[in-house]
């Protein structure tokens, strides 16, 4: 699956898209996963109360299944004004 980083993800990370090969069911997992690769990972998803996720596209949730995603997107809340 595709994997994206938006805002100071993408800055801490160092990458904006990478190709995953996982077998996480959640996106819990996933992040649990990409967390233990390197630092980068591990501080860019120390605080996920500071992030949102997208399945394909569509607001989700951290428990959300992975069954059949193919592109997951990270990034900081939105704000308006």
């Amino acid at each position: 699956m595709d994997v994206l980083y938006f805002a100071w993800m993408r800055e801490r990370i160092g990458l904006p898209k990478e190709r995953v090969e996982t077998d996480a069911a959640t996106v819990a997992e996933l992040v649990t996963e990409l967390s233990a690769r390197e630092d980068r990972y591990a501080a860019a998803f120390a605080d996920l109360s500071a992030l949102r996720v997208a399945l394909d596209q569509e607001l989700s949730d951290f428990d959300a299944s992975l069954a059949g995603v193919r592109e997951v997107a990270f990034f900081p809340p939105m704000t308006g004004g």
